[in-house]
């Protein structure tokens, strides 16, 4: 038997008042959009690569250091995706 999901639309596709976007928040999503998705992906091997290199050289605490950036770019990467493929808040004149 196969199954099939089925989505439902919100009731109103308008934002509200309270969840809008800042300004600062839509012009950072403005600039990371421009950004290929894989940019991250290789920032974050770099990194764990980086580590690597940092910890056969016996430099262990800028090891760890860099070594911790893959889980950010790796975020950043997704939030980016995110904003291409949801895109932001359309923006509304109040007048």
């Amino acid at each position: 038997m196969a199954q099939t999901a089925t989505r439902t639309s919100s009731p109103s596709n308008t934002p509200r008042a309270e969840h809008t976007e800042g300004t600062v928040a839509r012009t950072i999503e403005q600039q990371t959009a421009k950004l290929p998705s894989d940019l991250f992906l290789w920032a974050a091997g770099g990194s764990i690569v980086g580590s690597l290199c940092l910890q056969m050289m016996g430099r262990q605490h800028a090891s760890l250091f860099v070594g911790q950036w893959a889980p950010t770019f790796l975020i950043l990467g997704l939030y980016n995706k995110l904003v291409k493929v949801a895109g932001s808040d359309p923006v509304t004149m109040h007048g």
